[in-house]
């Protein structure tokens, strides 16, 4: 009969060392787990620490390259990280006098687009040194100016037709000829179309401080200032004749043309308006004004009214030179309003998406 051999010491604590051991640490195990997903859900993610961008960083370089040869004009050196492209400009224009801020264009690539002058510095750069790329815009005027030039010269052009210089007309034909009532009419109607224009840039339009090239104001003054002499001419020539219709489609036509000057400046206020408060999260809604009331059709109004106006003076004067300048203002004015109705589309789509740029039902 055998009798079973109880395990020696070493071999009984060795294999209850073995399962015990196992045990222990199985319960470990679970205990350890436990603790990390508690420490996991109380503290959220796991995030790195934010890292600074140039916090070690206290001045600026800023390498200045031609944009043609890509050669090194001059460098700007002690730039605080708070400094804005302006104060750049400012600093290029102490190193390069010849070139003022307002005629500086400066790009951090090559072909790519102007930086504002509002834009802060330190969102420009990867390291200490910056390098952006030069263009002289050539010589620029303020936005007031070009406004206040290219509206006064028509003013003042058509009252020297109109009162008849001997240098333009017989002065013959001009003392004998009876002028009929609608050309003083046409020369009231003008010069309040640009008397409000005048009125409007110095008291109404804000300009932030921007610049256009002289060029641009040569061009525009050229193209206004032309056709006000082709216009005048022939409205205050001797020879004359009236509209086919008579004192019905004069009185028709100044109505709506004074109509139009009416909503023209009344969008003008509203969108100046909109602009001084700030509140430029929505797009601007017609208020208690009837004339404000075709924002709900259109997202340019200002744009209609002003073509209206020459279309009803058109209407009105029956000549062929302004019959045309309606047609080019036309052209011009429906390009401006897509452009802006783009934009419009872009930043209020909900409240823009169903209105014409410019013209009502047309999209």
């Amino acid at each position: 009969m055998h009798r079973r051999q109880k395990p020696s010491a070493p071999e009984h604590k060795r294999d209850f060392a073995a399962h015990g051991g196992a045990l222990s640490m199985s319960h470990n195990d679970k205990r350890s787990f436990f603790n990390f997903s508690q420490l996991v859900l109380s503290a959220g993610h796991l995030k790195s620490p934010p890292v600074l961008k140039h916090s070690k960083i206290t001045y600026f370089e800023v390498e200045i390259l031609d944009v043609q040869s890509k050669k090194q004009i001059c460098i700007v050196d002690k730039i605080p990280p708070s400094s804005t492209l302006l104060d750049v400009k400012h600093k290029f224009h102490k190193a390069c006098p010849q070139w003022y801020p307002s005629r500086v264009g400066l790009q951090l690539e090559r072909k790519g687009p102007y930086l504002k002058d509002s834009i802060n510095i330190q969102s420009l750069a990867v390291s200490s040194i910056i390098t952006l790329y030069f263009t002289d815009l050539g010589q620029q005027v303020g936005w007031t100016t070009f406004f206040l030039t290219e509206y006064t010269g028509p003013l003042l052009i058509y009252l020297l037709f109109y009162i008849r210089l001997s240098t333009i007309y017989d002065q013959v034909e001009s003392t004998k000829n009876f002028r009929h009532p609608v050309v003083h009419l046409a020369c009231f109607c003008h010069c309040l179309h640009y008397i409000r224009h005048l009125l409007e840039t110095l008291f109404v339009h804000k300009f932030s401080g921007g610049h256009t090239p002289l060029k641009n104001m040569i061009k525009g003054c050229a193209f206004y200032w032309g056709f006000t002499s082709w216009i005048a001419y022939y409205i205050n020539h001797p020879r004359y004749t009236p509209p086919s219709f008579g004192h019905r489609q004069v009185s028709f036509a100044a109505l709506a043309f004074l109509v139009c000057e009416a909503g023209n400046h009344f969008i003008n206020v509203t969108l100046a308006h909109q602009n001084h408060s700030g509140s430029k999260a929505c797009f601007p809604s017609p208020t208690y004004n009837p004339f404000t009331w075709l924002f709900l059709l259109v997202s340019c109004p200002n744009y209609t009214y002003e073509v209206g106006s020459w279309i009803s003076f058109t209407v009105m004067t029956q000549t062929l030179p302004v019959g045309i300048f309606a047609f080019l203002m036309v052209i011009q004015m429906s390009l401006w309003a897509q452009k802006k109705h783009k934009l419009y589309l872009k930043r209020f789509y909900p409240e823009v998406r169903r209105k014409a740029a410019m013209i009502p039902i047309i999209f």
